[in-house]
């Protein structure tokens, strides 16, 4: 049992750091989740009350900032509250329309389209949709630090504690 919770809280941290890239999967959830694996194999014993705050500080603050710093990407270029909408919903179904490039592309699309129905020129649009890349990947960076912050932090107390 001991190799299967291991086995299963590796695999809950690897699907967490692919969800910083791809927002389909879970991404800091599965991270989340990988705590509460390790205790339930394992236990809870290690983690006292200010290493579930630690860690659910993060996780609310990785959600927020996650939306904030994509908006800030359209936002800062421009854009209006539909690209915004838009491109956070080209983030989600782009993979799914277009595998290789939908990551990129449906933020991008997303944002010009949200800013071509509301009547702007297509430079201006294009910016927005580039500022809607820029905050994604803006937004990937923020995850996949603090997603690997939590990761130490969880390692140091199984270890110091």
């Amino acid at each position: 049992m001991t190799v299967l919770g291991w086995i299963l809280v590796v695999v809950l941290f690897a699907v967490g750091m692919a969800g910083a890239v791809y927002p389909v999967l879970p991404g800091v959830l599965a991270v989340y989740f990988a705590f509460f694996v390790y205790g339930w194999f394992f236990s809870f014993e290690p983690f006292g009350w200010f290493f579930w705050i630690l860690q659910t500080l993060i996780v609310v603050v990785l959600m927020v900032a996650d939306y904030a710093v994509g908006a800030w990407g359209v936002k800062k270029f421009g854009g209006s509250k539909l690209s915004v909408w838009l491109s956070t919903i080209g983030i989600i179904i782009g993979p799914f329309m277009i595998p290789a490039f939908g990551l990129v592309l449906g933020p991008l699309l997303g944002a010009m389209i949200g800013e071509l129905i509301k009547g702007e020129s297509l430079s201006k649009s294009f910016k927005v949709g580039v500022g809607s890349v820029v905050g994604l990947f803006s937004s990937i960076v923020v995850k996949v630090i603090l997603q690997l912050v939590m990761i130490v932090i969880f390692i140091i107390w199984i270890v110091a504690f």
